[in-house]
């Protein structure tokens, strides 16, 4: 609730509405008494009236139906309420999630995160609908049905009134028992939701090596683990249920007594007992309720824990900040003594220091996990060095917001990072590009041919993550888009290591459209693709070992060579196999 501020003139309408509703509760338990002490009058021959009889039925008659009316509104507005804060608590969520660091997404589960948000909206929506439907209302209906029967009766509102904290203090240890058991089965279900997501997303891989049935196998263990834990929440939930009860029907007893003995001696008229009797059972309700309740605010704690704790993370980004209108004109990326590591981890990289030119174009070098992928996810600004400075044409990335730094960046990505829509809103994404200006970089691309050879063309749709194109199509798609990017930088992260040689030379022709006039920043293992870059750095162990361009390196003893020779000896085997070399 506090941070829904936007949502506080609802509130405020449903508190007025749920307070008239209370009051009106009031009116069928009251005008009985007044038309039964009518109907006493006249078989007593005391002075009863007809006409105040039907004034009576008909003014609880019309004091009802407003109620009814009242009663609609506030639950209609209950409900439109919780459908706002619904959206606004996702937005809320979604927002913070696309500002977090990129470290968080590194060591958590997309299923997982996914499964908190679903569940966290759910039970918060639950409690606040509950609230403004049950929990005020009943709260109100209790305090003015005390302050009635005060009136009539001071041991019957005193006994009325202790049900309430012996009601909710067993109520409350029940639900504290049910929320930290709550608590295990919510973990055991945020880690089996995330791993069906992995499986589903990685379903080829599941099937290839027949591993269905271990799948399948670890979710049910998970899933009777829950189970247990479910049985043992309602276990406790009964033996506090039947203590609940227990303690009720002895005051109900207590209750009934008095009020029986006292219209027996004749304290209490006909009215007056019907009225009492009528309230006690109104009282009833609450008590009802606000056990209901309190099960519902501990399952929206627990639930909505892990939703609340992502939402206190500091977010490192700013979404709504504006995007540049213009590209700087030939950018330069300087490094100056940058060291970085990532939380709970040794040192990635160390004291690295180079300047990339305007239109140049470099290639990151080195065996698999020495800190290439680091030194470009530091160049989009995913990351923030530890030690050290990072420019862009002279200006400190730390004057630099992140928007504007991934603004003049265009990445082709070694994995097909492509949306489940069709071919046009992939090329175009991030942008406002026409048809005509998506199929021109698709010309560029050199992925026309196939793209319009498909059954509908620009609007085909590509399945999730490009699932129904080959490899150097989806790759060509994302050239595209880099191409219709037009940003001044361009970084390469191994475009062809995963194709084959004629997809290969066929993306390499995209390629050399989308290299032109770019400062160019690749990182390859092939060195078929780096063949012709201007310099080369190497890196290895998180530290720059060697520099120069590739006829250099290549005659210099060090990794570059050593890697060059390994590959070189690898395709001279494999033609002598076939007897070509």
């Amino acid at each position: 609730m506090r941070i829904a501020k936007p949502l506080y003139h609802l509130v405020a309408i449903l508190g007025i509405l749920i307070l008239v509703g209370a009051l009106l509760e009031l009116v069928t338990p009251i005008f009985s008494k007044l038309i039964i002490d009518e109907i006493v009058k006249k078989i007593s021959g005391t002075g009863a009236s007809v006409n105040r009889l039907i004034f009576l039925i008909a003014l609880a008659f019309g004091l009802n139906f407003f109620g009814i009316i009242v009663t609609v509104v506030s639950e209609r507005i209950g409900d439109h309420f919780g459908g706002r804060l619904r959206k606004f608590l996702i937005e809320k969520f979604y927002e913070k999630v696309l500002s977090l660091p990129q470290s968080y997404f590194d060591s958590e589960v997309s299923g997982k995160i996914l499964n908190q948000l679903s569940r966290g909206i759910d039970t918060i929506r639950n409690v606040i609908n509950a609230a403004s439907n049950f929990i005020l209302p009943m709260f109100l209906q209790s305090v003015f049905t005390i302050i009635v029967m005060a009136f009539y009766s001071g041991w019957v509102a005193f006994f009325t009134f202790i049900l309430f904290p012996i009601y909710l203090l067993i109520s409350y240890y029940s639900t504290k028992k049910w929320g930290e058991r709550e608590v295990e089965k919510n973990i055991i279900e945020d880690y089996s939701r995330g791993r069906i997501q992995e499986v589903i997303g990685n379903i080829k891989l599941v099937k290839s090596f027949n591993s269905e049935k271990n799948e399948y196998e670890t979710v049910s263990r998970n899933l009777q683990k829950s189970n247990e834990i479910y049985a043992k929440q309602s276990q406790a939930f009964h033996v506090y249920d039947f203590f609940r009860n227990l303690s009720l029907n002895i005051v109900l007893l207590a209750i009934n007594a008095i009020v029986f003995y006292n219209t027996y001696i004749g304290k209490l008229t006909i009215g007056e007992m019907v009225l009492i009797i009528q309230l006690v059972n109104q009282a009833r309700r609450p008590l009802f309720a606000m056990s209901f309740i309190l099960t519902q605010i501990q399952m929206a704690e627990s639930g909505s824990k892990e939703f609340f704790e992502i939402l206190s993370i500091p977010s490192s980004e700013k979404i709504d900040l504006p995007i540049p209108d213009k590209k700087i004109t030939n950018p330069s990326i300087e490094f100056k003594h940058v060291s970085f590591k990532y939380e709970q981890s040794k040192t990635v990289l160390e004291d690295i220091s180079f300047t990339m030119h305007a239109k140049e174009r470099v290639a990151l070098v080195g065996h698999s996990g020495v800190g290439k992928s680091t030194i470009v996810n530091l160049i989009l600004k995913f990351y923030t060095p530890t030690v050290g400075e990072i420019f862009l044409k002279g200006k400190s990335y730390a004057e630099l917001d992140h928007r504007t730094i991934r603004n003049n960046i265009a990445l082709v990505f070694q994995e097909n990072e492509l949306f489940s829509s069709t071919i046009q809103e992939n090329v175009a994404y991030g942008s406002k590009a026409t048809e005509d200006e998506v199929i021109q970089a698709l010309k560029l691309a050199n992925a026309w041919d196939f793209v319009q050879k498909l059954p509908k063309g620009i609007e085909s749709q590509v399945g999730e993550r490009g699932v129904r194109l080959s490899g150097g199509q989806k790759q060509r798609i994302q050239i595209a888009r880099a191409i219709l990017k037009n940003s001044p930088i361009l970084i390469l992260d191994e475009a062809t290591s995963s194709l084959d040689s004629k997809s290969e030379r066929e993306v390499q022709v995209a390629l050399e459209n989308l290299m032109k006039d770019k400062l160019v920043i690749i990182i390859a293992h092939r060195f078929s693709t780096i063949q012709n870059v201007h310099k080369i750095i190497v890196v290895d162990e998180g530290k720059i070992v060697d520099y120069g361009n590739p006829q250099e390196l290549s005659k210099r003893k060090g990794v570059y060579s050593d890697l060059l020779n390994y590959q070189i000896e690898g395709n001279k085997k494999l033609l002598e196999q076939f007897e070509i070399y």
